[in-house]
């Protein structure tokens, strides 16, 4: 082993769900230059790993992870590109998510307003396609750079490169395989704002903005996400557990007669998104607990560690609600996080 590595390490506070579990081993990989090392370390290479950013799009389901713990730090936002009207910046993937998109609008590049307030690094957020409020970060991705474990090699990707879906790519795919370095994004010189969303437009009404900035989207996203959201620092979670479920347009159809007011969104393909946290609500688990975990009383796309939940409580209650969605609606749920 070497010194690169920590034996037998705390993981609570490098998950926002504060579940109590140790690594085998861990190690934060603070600048590029280090990767030598870490490629140089066989038990990282082709032994059990986990690349952790952020920790808020995790759940970790036993005490001790048997694997090889990396956390990805590393910083630097660079501007590489700017004809006046399209600007490129590199970002290294340790970099916070919503501290980047708030440099961005400091600096006059527009475009993430939207994603404002979302948790984790930028480096997670290809592997998710992390989005909100109209936006996906594939929207705004140029190209990545992501090394290779396996073969100890550092590859660029274009965006069709990443295989881009619904919270989902090619690197999420092939989890384990690929730690992602930096990400160039395109962002606007031109300032615009994109207000479809009722939440986003109602905050600015309330704000009394008619013609909002982009500054003005990112602080009415904050407050809409603050509102909604418990703070992982007092009631630890990971944000939405769920993805908004895609149906058939028959299926959407037969639920939408007997549920006129189910929120759908039709989707290019013909399939039909639906709210997966109106779902939960009307299948009675909004506020509801097993044990020390629960459904956040204000989303219910939200479980929550109310103090003392494991991983498996966890589950345990993510399992009860996708039953109960299925037994009202036959739609099934599927998780976000990534479970260990």
């Amino acid at each position: 082993m070497t010194a690169f590595f920590h034996e037998h390490v705390a993981l609570t506070a490098l998950n926002t769900f504060g579940i109590v579990a140790h690594a085998r081993r861990l190690a934060v990989l603070r600048d590029e230059a280090q990767l030598p090392t870490l490629l140089a370390d066989g038990d990282f290479c082709h032994g059990p790993r986990l690349i952790l950013g952020g920790g808020s799009n995790l759940l970790i389901t036993q005490p001790e992870v048997n694997a090889s713990v990396l956390q990805l730090a590393t910083q630097g936002i660079q501007r590489v590109a700017d004809d006046g009207h399209r600007v490129l910046i590199d970002v290294a993937g340790g970099e916070p998510w919503h501290r980047t998109v708030r440099h961005t609008l400091e600096q006059g590049w527009y475009g993430l307003e939207n994603l404002s307030l979302i948790p984790g690094t930028v480096g997670a957020s290809p592997i998710q396609n992390i989005g909100a409020y109209g936006v996906e970060v594939q929207d705004r991705l140029h190209s990545l750079r992501a090394l290779s474990l396996p073969e100890g090699k550092i590859h660029v990707f274009s965006r069709d490169d990443c295989q881009f879906g619904y919270r989902d790519s090619l690197f999420k795919q092939q989890a384990g395989r690929w730690l992602v370095l930096s990400v160039r994004l395109s962002l606007s010189r031109q300032p615009g704002a994109l207000t479809l969303y009722g939440d986003i437009r109602q905050a600015l009404e309330q704000d009394g903005i008619a013609q909002p900035t982009p500054l003005d989207v990112s602080n009415a996203v904050m407050r809409i996400r603050q509102a909604k959201l418990p703070d992982p620092a007092t009631l630890g979670n990971a944000g939405s557990f769920f993805k908004n479920p895609v149906v058939d347009a028959r299926h959407a159809a037969r639920l939408l007669a007997d549920h006129p007011d189910l929120p759908h969104y039709p989707q290019a393909d013909g399939q039909v998104k639906l709210a997966a946290g109106w779902l939960i609500d009307r299948a009675g688990w909004k506020g509801r607990r097993l044990g020390p975990a629960g459904v956040h009383d204000r989303q219910a796309l939200v479980l929550v560690n109310h103090g003392g939940a494991t991983g498996a409580d966890i589950l345990a209650l993510a399992s009860a609600v996708q039953a109960a969605v299925w037994a009202h609606y036959a739609v099934m749920l599927e998780r976000e996080p990534v479970t260990v």
